[in-house]
């Protein structure tokens, strides 16, 4: 039913709205506690390492209590996280409660797709996992530019107050909307761990970490990359989120589209953003329609990352859906960690305007598991 899929939406944008809501605001952090930005980076790195290490560990666990339950507690402990971090705790705690919620946000994202796609026809899959992944590019076109609004027009802790509302109002709509879910056919442990002997999943994986650091290195720095490298002020940079996130809802709904006709080419589509997209920042640093252009591509290919390399993996292993799901979403957030972290590194040692040439380098590593891929499925057919 499209409605569970549009509650797991719902719920994915207070959850996407509080691991990437401080891209926009982390300029205003690093100056509020007197560190440098590249340790202000923590706050998206810890928060996607823990993911990283625990997320299907997590997801196996939790696999035989009812659906609704889990995304209730998930989504409670978002609402938790927000609401101690609006008050400006010291950074050592801010960055504490930051990594609770990231336990279980891989389970929740697990749990939510299998719920959108609960007697659902086999050709709408797809389709529904999609409307649950559009999550993220509306987080991107509402909570998180306004977030950053907000925050340049008074303080950043404004930001954790969105974030906060978001996940209030994502846990009404489940308690109320979403009907008791017990786990009726539970798969065993053993039965799900079969997949990471396969070499297409694990060809699969390694292209999923290698795209998601692509982008991460220099998207994590948004808004630090367009200050430093357009001149652009903070109430500019909230505007040029919004425009990202704008195009990134059409490229959702795009791309789900185009997943179910072919996930092998959708992925390799918009994983080129991780080629084309640095080439244009380039290109673009003395011309500002030509920068919003670019801004706006980049959304574009950017958006449905999540959701088709979360997809290509499950494509590799669909007899493990949740677990399969919970490694995307493990190592997708590996890639965050590794991407935000070299991004830190070429900021403190070089500059800001060089990250784009870590995307350059870690897409290039991203394409060439997705030709490796495709030799080992011709060579088993």
């Amino acid at each position: 039913m499209k409605k569970y899929a549009y509650i797991g939406c719902l719920g994915f944008i207070g959850v996407i709205t509080t691991e990437f809501g401080v891209i926009g605001i982390l300029p205003q952090i690093a100056e509020h506690y007197n560190i440098t930005i590249d340790k202000a980076g923590y706050l998206l790195s810890a928060f996607a390492l823990i993911i990283a290490l625990t997320g299907p560990f997590m997801t196996l666990l939790t696999s035989r209590y009812d659906r609704k339950h889990i995304m209730l507690t998930a989504i409670a402990i978002f609402i938790i996280t927000g609401l101690v971090s609006s008050f400006t705790p010291p950074f050592w705690v801010l960055i504490l409660v930051r990594i609770l919620p990231a336990f279980l946000q891989p389970v929740y994202i697990a749990t939510a797709l299998s719920v959108s796609i609960y007697n659902a026809n086999k050709k709408e899959e797809n389709e529904l996992m999609g409307i649950v992944f559009s999550g993220v590019a509306i987080a991107m076109v509402t909570t998180v530019p306004f977030a950053t609004y907000l925050a340049s027009i008074f303080t950043w802790k404004y930001s954790f107050i969105v974030q906060t509302l978001v996940s209030i109002i994502a846990f009404l709509a489940i308690y109320f909307v979403l009907p008791p879910m017990p786990v009726v056919l539970t798969k065993s442990y053993r039965s799900q761990l079969q997949i990471l002997k396969k070499p297409t999943f694990l060809i699969s994986t390694a292209m999923n970490f290698f795209l998601i650091t692509a982008w991460f290195s220099t998207y994590s720095y948004f808004a630090d990359y367009l200050n430093k490298t357009f001149s652009m002020s903070n109430t500019m940079v909230s505007y040029m989120m919004f425009v990202f996130g704008i195009v990134g809802v059409f490229s959702m709904w795009v791309s789900g589209k185009m997943l179910n006709k072919s996930v092998t080419k959708t992925t390799a589509f918009f994983a080129f953003g991780t080629i084309l997209v640095p080439i244009l920042l380039y290109l673009s640093s003395d011309n500002i329609v030509l920068t919003i252009i670019t801004i706006a591509i980049w959304g574009f290919l950017y958006s449905p990352s999540f959701l088709n390399t979360s997809t290509y993996m499950i494509s590799s292993a669909p007899e493990a859906l949740a677990f399969a799901n919970s490694l995307a979403t493990s190592f997708g957030n590996l890639g965050v960690t590794l991407g935000t972290t070299l991004g830190g590194w070429v900021i403190a040692s070089k500059g800001v305007e060089y990250t784009p040439s870590v995307t350059l380098l870690f897409g290039l590593l991203a394409f060439s598991m997705l030709l490796l891929r495709r030799y080992f499925e011709k060579k088993t057919k």
